[in-house]
Formats: C-alpha cells, sequence, structure tokens
C-alpha cells in the first residue's frame, strides 16, 4: 500500500513516537507499504514553526533528511495536485490537509491521519 503521511504523522513518528497508535506503528513497519511525505508538509512545518506553534518545533530540513534516510519518498507537489483541490467538497479548511488529500487522490495514495475531520472525504483516506 502507498501510504502518504499527514504532517502530523510526520511530526510523531520523528519526534514523539508515543503518539503513535499500535495500528499506525504496524502499517509504518510493514515492509510492503511503502510511505511517503509531501513538500506541503515541510512547507506547512516551516511556516508554523516561525509563527511559534509549540508542536511544530522539528527543524524541517532534519527532519526531511531523516525522512529520506529511512526509506521514506518525497512527493513533490505538481500542478495536478493544485487543479486537484478544486475538485474536493469543501468539507475541511485547512488548506494543507486539503493538498495532502489531492495529491493521494491524484496518486493512488492512503492519506494516513490521525485527523477524523478528512473521514468524508473517503476511499483516500485511512484515519488511524
Amino acid at each position: 500500500m502507498k501510504l502518504l503521511l499527514d504532517t502530523h504523522i510526520l511530526l510523531w513518528t520523528a519526534g514523539q513516537p508515543e503518539k503513535l497508535t499500535d495500528s499506525t506503528r504496524t502499517l509504518l513497519t510493514t515492509p510492503e507499504n511503502l510511505l511517503f511525505f509531501s513538500a506541503a508538509s515541510i512547507w506547512e512545518i516551516m511556516i508554523k514553526r516561525g509563527l511559534g506553534r509549540e508542536d511544530f518545533k522539528v527543524d524541517p530540513r532534519r527532519l526531511r533528511n531523516m525522512l529520506i534516510l529511512h526509506g521514506y519518498t518525497e512527493l513533490p507537489v505538481t500542478a495536478e495536485h493544485a487543479l486537484t483541490v478544486e475538485t474536493l467538497p469543501l468539507l475541511h479548511k485547512d488548506p494543507f490537509d486539503r493538498l495532502l488529500l489531492a495529491q493521494a487522490r491524484t496518486e493512488g495514495m492512503q492519506l494516513l491521519t490521525a485527523d477524523a475531520s478528512v473521514i468524508p472525504y473517503g476511499e483516500s483516506v485511512l484515519v488511524v
């Protein structure tokens, strides 16, 4: 399965693994699963870290390097992803989450998230 990790799952994986559920840990360690992170998540971390958000204190450059070192694949943001955002019903207003959803749909991935508010988007979402 191709899994696109949402930003909080990335942050928890890197610095607060105790926040991950057992099912999330299983998904992240199953060798058949391909793990992806979005450039949009790195952008989100940069912005929210710059705003002083307590839950975004991680160094985004170090996070990116460590994710790649541990076998995660970086997913760039393309124009196709941006255009897909427009096709999503406005059920959730966070622009980063909407872009991650659009990327998952476009790329045939599951967005792995702890955010139950995106469940209405359907088959592209895996809430843990």
